[in-house]
């Protein structure tokens, strides 16, 4: 299994909130997986969040009475995180054997196993993490984003418009970044874990790179994708794919 450093994300960690968090794509993006996901959750429950980052997701769900973990690979993010009162500890996902007890869910968004190669690899260890019937939630970077196409293209970066498309990419801070289709992933996981839905997040609302456009028509672009992000082939088009698997008993 090859889990990427997160030297990367150590360099960007203070300015991530500028990059995405707190950019308007961004805050649509993640409330778009929180509502796609609140049926998932309940008070008291507890949750590994793989590649906690900054904490964000960590502090929505500690507010709901949810006993949280987080682990990044980044020193930085981590160290943020802490700051901010998570209980966030620095660990590569491949080591989420050495963290005790189970989890009713295990949770990872905005990309963290797109940092994996070999998801197959996390099966076992995601199998002994998580509780009979409980829930392993992952939101990851799409292959095609006709975004992320359309946008570098008409900027003539016609290699970085289908640099997803090959399923592995460079990024400005990991030397590889891989992008598996769905089934691919559902495939990794089985049988311990049956896929119960499959959701779009970010086709009308940009990746947050994509600048000049008024936080009113945002707002718009995320009523749209209310509607229609969630729809076959729609659905495989959008910055990210949130997943959501049960835990076979």
């Amino acid at each position: 299994m090859t889990v990427l450093s997160g030297q990367g994300f150590d360099r960007i960690a203070r300015e991530y909130a500028t990059l995405w968090t707190g950019t308007k794509a961004g805050q649509l993006q993640r409330e778009a997986v929180w509502r796609h996901t609140s049926h998932v959750f309940q008070s008291g429950n507890r949750v590994l969040d793989l590649g906690c980052g900054a904490g964000e997701d960590a502090l929505m769900l500690t507010a709901r009475g949810i006993h949280v973990t987080g682990i990044d690979a980044s020193v930085e993010m981590v160290r943020i995180a802490c700051e901010r009162g998570v209980d966030a500890r620095h660990q590569a996902i491949e080591n989420i054997a050495g963290i005790p007890g189970m989890f009713d869910v295990v949770w990872s968004n905005f990309g963290a196993l797109n940092c994996v190669e070999r998801l197959p690899d996390l099966r076992e260890l995601l199998t002994r993490a998580v509780n009979p019937g409980g829930w392993l939630v992952v939101c990851l970077m799409s292959r095609v984003c006709l975004w992320e196409t359309i946008w570098y293209a008409l900027h003539g970066r016609f290699r970085k418009a289908v640099r997803r498309w090959s399923g592995e990419a460079k990024s400005s801070v990991a030397e590889r970044v891989f992008y598996p289709t769905v089934w691919s992933v559902g495939r990794a996981f089985a049988p311990d874990f049956t896929l119960v839905s499959a959701n779009g997040i970010g086709f009308a609302v940009p990746p947050s790179y994509v600048t000049g456009i008024p936080n009113a028509v945002m707002d718009r672009l995320a009523a749209l994708d209310g509607h229609v992000a969630s729809w076959p082939i729609l659905r495989s088009l959008g910055d990210h794919r949130l997943l959501i698997f049960r835990k076979c008993r």
